[in-house]
């Protein structure tokens, strides 16, 4: 599309992100493509604390060289009771502790002040801001007479199905072991028990009318940026737009892509879980990684190793519990058929290997775009959040994988003490069913890799994504008014 105006001075945008790498991540990504398909127009500064610099830096680090102009700064971390120093992030935290940090970024008292010291210092001429966070930076942002446009981490679909149950009113007072429908929603007729909802519905936080209004209020009068594509999410997509509840929506996904390469054999620094990949036939192997808001009680953990050997289908599992062990002879009964991986796994070059046969996943949104970008099934493992929404939209409205416990075999929820372990033999049969030669990964697969085009399509020049990235350029030119050198 035409590019619009030349000014004497590059458009200044500052993106805040949550402290959280399943927020930073696709920020980071937003800031690259931001910078990247207008580098004469645009340059893009991300700020965050100290101890997660690194990870915005690395993301970074991992695309391609380009003419991108991105910058990383940072802001102090306020001292929270309960954290120790440095402790920054959701993934660094401990489970019992990771509240301690929600609060923090929802506190203006504590948080506001070192982050408006950055955003007039840095003299932005937009902010993008995090949607359920930092709600005071829209306005700042009004202060100084600048747009600020909410990015939301989750899809269309579950953004949409939260906030028609929110309006609802139908959640609260229904019993833990009932089921709600969805209302208001396009495609088909979802259901979801109590159980699996976010506590923000299960249990709304005690707001004054005025505090809701002032989010709608938001809401209304900033854009709306969702990591999706509308070919995804089309009917949902319209049905957001004519909702009411935002000004404007900009789905600019998949941000991960483009896709680094896949390392080649023999590269130096390429990951040992994909040179034992290398020795797997095509579409063997199960990779299982539960991203990293999930924390396992040793006890499921031990019935997942003991569900995986019984399986007897190869596997490589991504395990961020350092100190835990499998069981007593686990490892020489598995053998060269499984591998546990600790630590940070390289998951796109995973995902993109011709050894991989299905993703069991927790359905964040990031893995879930990344699954579809390189069109594999998965297999879902719900925990947290609106984790449990997304597996509806994977299972019911995308068909590209069912999910690992089947419904009625026990209790699921996003309360870590209400949720039943997982047994062993379950998790058997569900793999050893779905990867068996014409069982259901090879029509979810077929599905998924109708979507992969498309999602590559959307990113591309000229696509529905790539023109929304533009329209947003375009929309904050149009509000910074002409400039002067």
């Amino acid at each position: 599309m035409a590019s619009a105006a030349k000014q004497s001075k590059k458009l200044r945008i500052l993106v805040m992100p949550f402290f959280a790498t399943s927020h930073i991540l696709p920020l980071t990504d937003l800031a690259f493509h931001l910078a990247a398909v207008r580098p004469d127009d645009v340059e893009v500064v991300v700020a965050v604390t100290p101890a997660n610099a690194p990870i915005v830096r690395s993301a970074l680090a991992r695309r391609e060289p380009s003419h991108a102009s991105v910058d990383v700064a940072t802001y102090a971390f306020p001292a929270v009771d309960g954290l120790p120093p440095g402790v920054e992030n959701m993934s660094t935290v401990s489970a019992a502790d990771s509240w301690r940090l929600e609060i923090a970024a929802t506190d203006e008292a504590l948080l506001r002040p070192a982050q408006e010291s950055l955003v007039r210092e840095s003299s932005p001429d937009a902010i993008v801001s995090d949607l359920h966070f930092f709600r005071w930076n829209a306005g700042i942002a009004a202060e100084l007479g600048i747009p600020c446009v909410l990015f939301n981490v989750v899809g269309i679909f579950s953004t949409l199905a939260t906030w028609r149950l929110a309006l609802s009113g139908n959640v609260k007072d229904t019993p833990a072991g009932s089921s709600v429908t969805i209302p208001q929603i396009p495609g088909p007729e979802i259901s979801m028990p109590v159980t699996e909802l976010s506590e923000f519905l299960r249990n709304p936080p005690v707001f004054d009318p005025s505090a809701g209004a002032h989010f709608m209020m938001l809401l209304k009068s900033c854009g709306f940026i969702s990591n999706t594509f509308f070919d995804l999410e089309h009917e949902y997509c319209e049905s957001h737009e004519h909702s009411g509840y935002v000004k404007r929506t900009y789905c600019v996904g998949p941000l991960s892509l483009p896709m680094s390469p896949p390392a080649r054999a023999g590269a130096a620094g390429r990951s040992a879980c994909l040179d034992w990949m290398d020795t797997k036939p095509a579409h063997s192997v199960v990779y299982l990684c539960f991203g990293s808001l999930t924390n396992f009680s040793e006890a499921q953990l031990d019935e997942l190793a003991l569900g995986l050997e019984a399986s007897g289908v190869p596997f490589l599992w991504v395990v961020r519990v350092k100190t835990w062990e499998p069981p007593v002879g686990w490892k020489d009964r598995v053998g060269s058929r499984g591998m546990v991986f600790k630590g940070w796994a390289p998951q796109t070059d995973i995902l993109q290997h011709p050894a991989l046969g299905a993703f069991v996943t927790q359905c964040g949104w990031n893995s879930v775009l990344e699954t579809i970008a390189v069109g594999v099934p998965v297999l879902t493992w719900p925990m947290v959040y609106e984790q449990f929404l997304t597996e509806r939209f994977v299972t019911h409205v995308l068909q590209i994988g069912e999910r690992l416990w089947p419904e009625g075999a026990g209790r699921r929820s996003t309360r870590y003490a209400e949720h039943d372990v997982i047994p062993a033999k379950d998790i058997a049969q569900s793999i050893a069913k779905f990867m068996e030669h014409g069982g259901a990964a090879e029509a979810a697969r077929r599905r998924a890799m109708e979507l992969s085009p498309k999602a590559h399509a959307a990113i591309a020049e000229g696509g529905t994504s790539n023109r929304d990235l533009h329209q947003l350029i375009d929309d904050f030119i149009a509000a910074r008014g002409p400039t002067t050198s």
